[in-house]
């Protein structure tokens, strides 16, 4: 029923227990006018954000609240390791990130590239929140105001899976059905903005126009994530914000 058609790069599970459904890359977003304005270079990578003069321009999510926080968070890890990535914390802070509780409050509230008045130009977000700018702006503008520093990107996956015994797996089967289904991935971008697991699924041109497709972005076996979330999230709020 369209497992066939699902991207195998998204494979979530050697036994094929997890469908991949959608993919979407949780990245820093810059306000272009902003930085164009003062001739301030964009920073590249994870380590220039931490740098005193692009850290005191962040505003990201908490992990333990924010599914973009977390995220960003998990690519801090990819980079750096076991043994680094709470140094490069004591960093961000010391040079004056901002923490806020979820996505609505960072992008809307604190930054400065969207709806809202904030003065940090810089914020964890989504590749394709560039092209969510462009389409639900009136007047339509010709570009985004907002871009994405593609090497700090974290690829999250989402997947659907029946639970063992579940009392109504048959239902279930054929919602994970209709999931993978064309109807639904076409409808999937303009939704949730996020990407369709199924290949050939036609995205809208905005997308591929105003977002970003980061080439290697950051990621994490899911059993290491699922291991060590928890223990990873207390480690960074004794860093961070004790």
């Amino acid at each position: 029923m369209g497992i066939d058609q699902i991207d195998p790069s998204l494979t979530l599970n050697s036994q094929g227990r997890v469908t991949p459904v959608d993919v979407g890359d949780v990245c820093v977003n810059y306000d272009r006018v902003w930085f164009t304005s003062r001739g301030l270079p964009l920073p590249k990578s994870l380590r220039d954000l931490a740098r005193p003069e692009y850290a005191r321009l962040l505003v990201v999510e908490n992990p333990a609240t924010s599914s973009t926080g977390l995220a960003f968070m998990l690519a801090t890890i990819a980079e750096f390791g076991e043994k680094g990535w709470r140094d490069y914390w004591r960093e961000l802070r010391s040079g004056g990130v901002e923490v806020v509780d979820g996505w609505e409050q960072a992008y809307n509230s604190s930054f400065s590239g969207s709806a809202g008045e904030g003065d940090r130009p810089l914020v964890v977000s989504y590749a394709t929140s560039p092209p969510a700018e462009v389409i639900y702006a009136d007047p339509r503008p010709s570009s985004a105001p907002t871009g994405v520093l593609t090497k700090t990107c974290f690829r999250q996956i989402e997947g659907v899976a029946v639970l063992k015994n579940a009392p109504n797996a048959a239902n279930a089967k054929l919602l994970v059905d209709f999931m993978i289904s064309k109807k639904f991935q076409s409808d999937l971008p303009l939704q949730m903005f996020v990407l369709p697991a199924r290949l050939g699924t036609e995205v809208p041109p905005e997308f591929a126009e105003f977002g970003a497709t980061p080439k290697d972005p950051y990621s994490l076996e899911p059993r290491k994530i699922a291991a060590s979330r928890d223990r990873w999230i207390e480690q960074w709020t004794d860093t961070v914000l004790r």
